[in-house]
């Protein structure tokens, strides 16, 4: 039973095969022969492998395989969210310790145990250092993707810094505190900056660089200086050791990693709204190549992803059928909707450009780019689509998001066949990283900094600069504008949740009601064949809109949405919890 136990830790995953397509395609031209002999992840131990560099560079390349990509879009895309209206478990606070998130807890150990191999066998190579010193650093970047991906779902957890064996006596599993996680995360991220090269083009697409090391460790420092300073030690587990640094010196840190990368990295939003009749957001995600898009640009004319999966038509296909299955699950609440600022910078509420809900497309007019660009697909050009049933399992919207959803879908390419790539991380985050935690630091921004990002990203989505004036005027909150731009900006990549609960406001937004269409003074009020009240399984409620309080359907109601705090973190699996074998393996407060 022990043996059992820990291999479910050690990541003693047998028989998983090494060989994959994605990186053979990419990475391994020349290293094919060598990883079509490994099979299982134990014969990295073996004494014979790591006797040349390109065995660590064969060996590393499968990391890229830990991130998560589309097969893992259910994960990925926030569905659930206060944003959506597909309905989830976790967004509703209902979820249980079911064993789901078992795959979570095991996959995450056995990547770093397959990380630790390569630390340690690096350390043990006989050859010149420097030969194989950029496989070092890419490994000790995966420790810390992976380290940090536990932490968010988890909380703190063990530390695994070593290659653990089944009889090995400092195998007790203590949990360490978030702190001491962080710490850690940190340090790797130092040592793979020094050791990566400052970039990966051309044939290195995809490969992390040293700049590309440095954005994550600016998302790293943001999200753990807000956690420590909104939610506090008030999620640590049971003897948990309290902070070792200060809010403001993550922020600070944070400033100065994503001001490197905007300045030295290279990276540039990508805007041809000329060419893509202001569409550029709209075709940023789906990038494959001349035919897929109407402007004839490529791959090639993307310099915005910073991390990211690859992926091509004729080599390497994604097999998930991404583009529809989002198409329902995200579509939109009209609290998202409403999210939207106009073009003059300003919010639906204050606008004059605003024209209202009579007709549902009124709505899009004078809006930011990215809401046509979103929600654009089955838009009447004037007036209103009718309104689902509620109260059954599917999209409860009437509109179809069309982020990762390429032109002409499906006859340009089939289910589970686009070539286009997946953002894990790109420059446009690392803008709305620096604007946040210059304020969060600061308790102000200038509009010299302002310009420099979140100005960037509003150029492309048509709206007006934010400048200091512009939210004297109108009274706006400019931290407040900053949030409302990155959860704009980076609907569907695995931020909604994570940037709700570091704010620490996750149980009131995810615990109300979920909101559909406005319909009082607008033609569902009228139409019978667009709006039926008797379908509504939830009714209506009174809902603080862009025209004041107005009747709106409800999605899901309050009642069933229980989040709480305890949801912050899923519960460790109780797989894992034998007092037995790792007395200190505490559980998440609450669960």
């Amino acid at each position: 039973m022990k043996k059992q136990i820990l291999n479910t830790i050690i990541g003693n995953r047998m028989k998983r095969a090494f060989i994959s397509l994605s990186l053979v395609t990419f990475f391994l031209i020349g290293c094919e022969d060598k990883f079509l002999d490994l099979d299982d992840l134990d014969s990295l131990t073996e004494s014979q492998f790591f006797d040349v560099p390109e065995d660590f560079e064969a060996a590393t390349n499968l990391f890229y395989n830990f991130m998560q990509a589309r097969g893992d879009f259910q994960y990925i895309c926030d569905f659930g969210t206060d944003f959506n209206a597909w309905t989830q478990p976790y967004g509703q606070g209902t979820n249980t310790d079911d064993g789901s998130t078992d795959a979570f807890w095991s996959s995450g150990y056995g990547n770093l145990r397959d990380v630790n191999i390569v630390i340690e066998k690096a350390a043990e190579y006989a050859g010149n250092a420097s030969d194989i010193s950029e496989y070092v650093a890419v490994a000790y970047f995966f420790r810390a993707w992976e380290h940090f991906t536990l932490l968010r779902m988890y909380g703190g957890i063990p530390l695994a810094t070593k290659v653990f064996e089944v009889d090995d006596e400092d195998f007790n599993l203590p949990r360490n505190s978030r702190y001491e996680v962080i710490e850690q995360v940190l340090a790797d991220l130092d040592v793979a900056i020094a050791g990566l090269p400052a970039t990966a083009t051309g044939d290195d697409l995809g490969r992390i660089s040293s700049y590309a090391a440095e954005a994550f460790k600016a998302r790293v420092l943001l999200y753990e200086g807000t956690w420590e300073k909104y939610v506090g030690t008030s999620t640590d587990f049971e003897g948990s050791g309290g902070p070792i640094s200060t809010p403001a010196s993550f922020f600070d840190r944070a400033v100065t990693a994503a001001k490197s990368v905007i300045d030295n990295g290279g990276y540039e939003i990508f805007n041809f709204n000329t060419e893509l009749d202001n569409l550029s957001y709209r075709y940023l995600f789906v990038l494959e190549g001349a035919d897929s898009n109407p402007a004839g640009l490529t791959k090639a004319d993307n310099k915005e992803f910073i991390i990211q999966n690859i992926y091509d038509f004729d080599l390497r296909q994604p097999g998930s059928n991404l583009p529809h299955t989002t198409g329902g699950r995200n579509a939109p609440t009209q609290t998202f909707l409403d999210l939207f600022l106009s073009t003059d910078g300003l919010p639906i509420a204050q606008s004059p450009l605003f024209q209202g809900y009579f007709l549902q497309s009124d709505q899009f007019i004078d809006r930011d780019y990215r809401m046509i660009s979103y929600f654009g697909e089955n838009l009447p050009e004037n007036g209103s689509l009718p309104l689902p049933v509620t109260g059954g399992s599917v999209s409860l919207s009437n509109l179809t998001n069309r982020k990762y959803r390429v032109d002409d879908y499906p006859n340009y390419r089939e289910a589970g066949s686009e070539g286009f790539n997946y953002p894990q991380l790109r420059l446009a985050e690392v803008l709305l990283t620096y604007a946040e935690a210059l304020y969060e630091r600061d308790g102000s921004i200038s509009d010299a900094d302002l310009d420099i990002s979140i100005n960037v990203v509003r150029e492309r989505a048509g709206v007006a600069p934010l400048t200091n004036a512009l939210a004297t005027a109108n009274n706006l909150d400019i931290l407040e504008e900053i949030r409302r731009e990155r959860s704009v900006e980076l609907y569907m990549e695995n931020n909604r949740y994570n940037d709700l609960k570091r704010w620490d406001i996750a149980v009131d937004v995810l615990g109300q009601d979920l909101i559909g269409a406005v319909v009082e003074g607008t033609e569902y009020a009228t139409d019978l064949d667009l709006y039926d009240p008797a379908t509504m399984a939830y009714g209506t409620t009174p809902y603080e809109s862009g025209d004041g309080i107005l009747e709106a359907t409800i999605i899901d109601p309050a009642a069933v949405r229980l989040f709480s705090r305890k949801n912050y973190f899923f519960p460790i699996p109780a797989t894992q919890l034998n007092p037995d074998l790792a007395p200190n393996l505490v559980q998440n407060p609450g669960w």
